[in-house]
């Protein structure tokens, strides 16, 4: 018998709508199939056989985030394709700190009112992200709640499972003064700091589509809803390469609250201000609500998406690796002694 409810219906969920969704998404998921992946969209649960060869004790690191109230914009106008890839990121960036490789995503979405296709825009954006990623999109959740989000918004988050061998954990024990702090380059304001960015920039359909000079032709609200970056391949070359000793993902807090978290104590970065090419972004949401320089280094990433930490003899094999992975990396300070946190110069 085929499943309806006309009651449920008139309660506002339908449920053929979430069975469309899950047709249209059905091409995305499969683009982020991976050797381990053993089940298909729509059973109770998600199966993965891991590979483990040549791994010795296997450590399962997980991670789960959802994108915020980047989402706001993405509702304003009305795009939908790319705040999926911000949700796998927040995840998998975390995951990559530890030296893990991710290997599998779920994500959940709870909306006020199920539309097929902007559900399966989401979904196109989450797979975009898993394939970015190297992790299979192995299952997920999409719930109506009427009454409880308005009929065109929605929340996005995600859950991410990845496995390192326990003796490659990153470990900052041997971390030492002299150690060279590598940046990687993010895309703009990646998907932290939202409130304060939605403070100070009204939310005004028509300026937000103008293009402006400062940001290169592009309009504010293009670029705000710009893709946070994913670094798991770039960074798992890396691991390869060279000794890392810590690794930190420049979330919200910026500078001053992530940095210090891959750092021992007795420890601290020294940070060379001249070094850094902070998107325009940056300086409009500053200008625009006079915000104190110091503030916006510990609410935004200003241009710095990860960092690690490497000895001064590995600094250039780092760069070279990592820029061969398509990076572009920059040495953007150093450990210093002193429980400071981060120091800039």
């Amino acid at each position: 018998m085929k499943s309806y409810s006309e009651s449920y219906k008139q309660a506002g969920v339908d449920i053929t709508a979430g069975y469309k969704a899950v047709q249209l998404m059905k091409s995305h998921v499969k683009r982020t199939s991976t050797a381990g992946v053993c089940s298909d969209v729509g059973g109770f649960g998600g199966l993965f056989e891991p590979d483990l060869c040549g791994i010795s004790v296997p450590v399962l690191v997980s991670g789960t985030d959802g994108v915020g109230t980047k989402l706001k914009y993405a509702f304003l106008l009305d795009k939908h394709d790319t705040v999926g890839i911000d949700c796998v990121a927040m995840c998998v960036n975390d995951i990559v700190c530890c030296g893990a490789k991710p290997l599998i995503f779920l994500d959940y979405i709870a909306c006020g009112k199920l539309v097929p296709e902007r559900i399966a825009e989401i979904v196109k954006g989450v797979a975009d992200g898993c394939v970015a990623a190297g992790a299979a999109l192995i299952g997920g959740e999409t719930a109506e709640m009427p009454g409880f989000y308005p009929e065109n918004e929605y929340d996005l988050a995600g859950f991410s499972t990845g496995v390192v061998d326990k003796a490659k954990i990153l470990d900052n024990s041997s971390m030492k003064k002299g150690d060279v702090i590598i940046a990687l380059r993010s895309s703009g304001v990646h998907s932290n700091g939202f409130s304060l960015v939605r403070k100070v920039i009204k939310s005004d359909y028509d300026a937000l589509i103008r293009p402006l000079e400062s940001l290169g032709g592009k309009s504010i609200g293009e670029t705000l809803l710009t893709p946070t970056r994913i670094y798991v391949k770039p960074m798992l070359k890396l691991f390869e390469s060279v000794t890392v000793k810590g690794v930190s993902h420049i979330t919200g807090g910026g500078f001053y609250e992530n940095i210090p978290r891959s750092i021992p104590e007795g420890l601290h970065a020294v940070i060379d201000r001249a070094s850094l090419k902070i998107p325009p972004i940056f300086e409009l949401i500053k200008t625009a609500g006079g915000i104190p320089e110091r503030d916006m280094f510990n609410t935004f990433n200003m241009g710095v998406g990860m960092v690690a930490v490497v000895a001064a003899s590995d600094a250039e094999k780092a760069l070279g690796t990592l820029a061969a992975a398509g990076e572009e990396p920059f040495v953007v300070g150093e450990i210093a002694e002193g429980d400071e946190g981060v120091v800039f110069r």
